[in-house]
């Protein structure tokens, strides 16, 4: 069973209300429409509990709130409506175990005792009550960290999920620009149009990364209130397939209104079984400190001894490279499992993985064939064949088919750049190798 079931993004103006819009609600009919089909939508889903995350109830500038009040009201009273009231059980065995995941992974968090659900829970809350939904509640409000940590928050939920196996919801709860117009609410800015265009479009292509480095002048120059939210929705897909779907956008009164569903589609990117062992080698000494056997099932190609190069990326970025030119162990498959630990724990360039980076990192394995000396440049081709270059005790390496490495040149003189041999030298011997890439 699948723990994670459902994502949204949703906005909380009170007006969309039918109690409190009243005539007004014509002029966000396609706010209204969308946030019906998303509610049934998230109510076909089977959730058990909603996490629902909120820029407008208990905000600390360095730490996530997590409510632990067992019962939960919200209201419109406020907006001239205190007829419409929502009641909820807060999900504390869940709260709970997502502060302890927050605790192992070094995200501030802290548990508060607020019974009362803000607007940004409760105008949400009132769509999935209208379409019967009946499930526990888990409020969280936003914070002012730093946009990684609010990221990492994310996998704090889905883990904390996973533990106890609740069918859960997570909800961002956020407008965007309050300033479309030239009688927006917070004033006008151009900016805001601007914002708002390029997070719709980056949430339609399921551009997490492009969200995350949005340019902060115009998240600042915006004056939004829905993007740390989603920030932290967006944490519970990394290393996941995710659909997003736009339902809606408008701005009829100068604040950004989206609706958004972002769908799980799958655990985990389909991987060969190299891949496999690389990861769960790596996952299980971080987490445990114990360096698995291998496998009884292991193919015919990875039971001889051959030389083994393990890479680990995260977000696309190098996280860990670590090989071995020639084999040090009695199978491929026992190389794999020392260099991945070396690759995630012992790489010189980069600190020790954590075990909050386990999730999503994109991982690599690639078999040497045995080398053969070549003349120089004309023998070699960087996309199908690695480089060694050696004078007397000094050595560099450099894999095939890198990104940005386009000539043999390119290649030879990274090579004697990593052994610390200068341009012109004499004596230097020149190898080339072919590898079989499992990703």
């Amino acid at each position: 069973m699948e723990a994670f079931v459902f994502g949204a993004v949703v906005p909380h103006p009170p007006i969309i209300i039918p109690a409190v819009g009243g005539d007004n609600l014509s002029k966000v009919e396609q706010t209204v429409q969308a946030m019906r089909e998303l509610a049934g939508r998230l109510k076909d889903s089977g959730p058990r509990t909603i996490v629902l995350i909120t820029p407008h109830g208990e905000v600390y500038r360095d730490a996530i709130s997590v409510g632990t009040s067992p019962r939960l009201r919200g209201d419109m009273a406020a907006f001239g409506a205190p007829e419409v009231v929502l009641e909820y059980e807060n999900d504390q065995g869940l709260a709970r175990a997502l502060l302890r995941q927050c605790e192992e992974a070094g995200v501030r968090a802290v548990g508060v005792e607020v019974d009362h659900l803000d607007h940004g829970i409760s105008v949400p809350l009132y769509y999935f009550q209208q379409a019967g939904l009946d499930c526990r509640v888990v409020p969280v409000g936003m914070s002012f960290q730093s946009r990684q940590e609010l990221y990492r928050f994310g996998g704090c939920v889905r883990r904390a999920a996973e533990d106890l196996m609740v069918r859960t919801a997570v909800v961002a709860s956020g407008d965007l620009s309050h300033r479309l117009m030239p009688d927006a609410p917070a004033g006008y800015d151009p900016a805001g149009k601007e914002f708002d265009s390029q997070l719709v479009q980056r949430l339609k292509a399921g551009d997490v990364r492009g969200i995350l480095d949005m340019d902060e002048e115009l998240v600042e120059r915006a004056g939004e209130c829905g993007y740390r939210p989603i920030i932290m929705l967006l944490g519970l897909f990394e290393g996941l397939d995710f659909a997003a779907e736009v339902l809606s956008y408008e701005g009829p009164f100068g604040v950004g209104y989206v609706v958004a569903h972002l769908r799980p589609e799958s655990r985990r990117r389909e991987e060969s079984w190299p891949v496999r062992l690389a990861r769960e080698t790596l996952e299980a000494f971080v987490r445990t400190g114990e360096v698995l056997p291998p496998p009884k099932d292991v193919p015919e190609e990875f039971r001889k001894p051959r030389g083994v190069f393990v890479s680990i990326k995260s977000d696309g970025k190098l996280r860990g490279c670590i090989g071995t030119i020639e084999p040090t162990t009695g199978s491929a498959a026992e190389e794999i499992i020392h260099n991945a630990i070396e690759a995630g724990t012992r790489d010189p360039r980069f600190p020790p993985m954590r075990v909050d980076e386990l999730e999503g990192l994109q991982y690599s394995v690639d078999l040497l064939e045995p080398e053969e000396p070549v003349e120089g440049p004309e023998d070699l081709d960087p996309k199908k064949y690695g480089v060694i270059v050696r004078k007397g005790w000094r050595t560099g390496l450099l894999l095939p088919n890198l990104e940005g490495v386009d000539t043999a040149e390119e290649q030879l003189e990274i090579a004697m750049q990593k052994a610390g041999i200068r341009p012109g030298e004499e004596g230097v011997r020149i190898y080339r190798f072919a590898v079989t890439r499992y990703t």
